[in-house]
């Protein structure tokens, strides 16, 4: 394989080795070689992320009941009088659960990238000749209701493992509750699978926690167009209210830009710089 960038020659880093060539010479190009790998990581797991959050955002301020559910975890765990911090994470058991719905319901990246059968085989009851290259779609596998009762309603209670529905009683979900996104629950894998699982998971997934956490614990969050409701109030503002439709590329973007009003929730001092 010869430097990187240039056994690709439609990619946009083989583009620029042609056009400066002057400046961009080999020896130069293989110093280069890492920097090229971890900015194409970095780049990758911001993307993702943000789009991830984005959605989380819109899944939250569209079911009042899960954010006040959240919140509420929050003043538990870490208290209001201080901020969130990393050591705080393992115990927030369903923000935790929120995050992975939220990937389930709405993945990151649509489709995995291209993987080419080495040899004939059979897939899902169809022919697959050596060298066919199969994209799997996760937003579909994700969404079986084959797997997944009522996939397309948003319940992080189904991971956890008390399984307590919206009346905290049993029996309304937990049906997720031993999976998880390491890639060995082939019908939940917003990451991939195998040796070419996303490299990024792990950054990507640390920084949505603690944003999504620091967002949740310090605002309240409402939408610009909704009237103030009683903190009692349990019903969901209709989907009509935030447009839910989804983008394509890539990556899986929301069409519509996210509108939010952040109101304070903690002690002002906390807020200060």
């Amino acid at each position: 394989m010869g430097p990187v960038g240039l056994e690709d020659p439609y990619s946009a880093i083989a583009r620029a080795i042609e056009r400066y060539r002057w400046i961009l010479t080999e020896a130069f190009i293989l110093s280069s070689r890492l920097g090229f790998r971890f900015s194409a990581l970095i780049l990758a797991a911001s993307d993702t992320t943000s789009v991830s959050l984005t959605w989380a955002l819109t899944l939250l301020v569209t079911n009042p009941r899960v954010l006040r559910k959240a919140q509420d975890e929050l003043d538990i765990k870490v208290g209001r009088d201080r901020h969130v911090e990393e050591r705080d994470l393992n115990n927030l058991v369903y923000l935790q659960a929120i995050v992975k719905e939220t990937l389930r319901t709405y993945p990151a990246v649509p489709l995995t990238v291209p993987h080419e059968a080495t040899q004939d085989c059979t897939v899902g009851g169809y022919h697959v000749t050596a060298g066919t290259r199969v994209v799997v779609n996760l937003w579909k596998l994700q969404r079986d209701p084959r797997v997944w009762p009522n996939p397309s309603k948003f319940k992080p209670e189904r991971f956890l493992s008390d399984g307590c529905d919206e009346g905290g009683g049993g029996g309304g979900g937990g049906e997720a509750a031993n999976r998880d996104f390491r890639g060995q629950h082939f019908e939940y894998i917003p990451f991939g699978s195998g040796r070419r699982m996303c490299p990024g998971a792990n950054f990507a997934l640390q920084t949505l926690h603690m944003t999504l956490a620091r967002l949740l614990h310090a605002f309240e969050l409402r939408l610009p167009s909704s009237k103030d409701h009683d903190d009692d109030d349990d019903v969901e503002h209709p989907d009509e209210v935030v447009d839910m439709t989804e983008g394509s590329g890539l990556t899986m973007p929301k069409v519509t830009p996210l509108e939010v009003l952040l109101h304070p929730r903690l002690p002002l001092p906390l807020y200060e710089l």
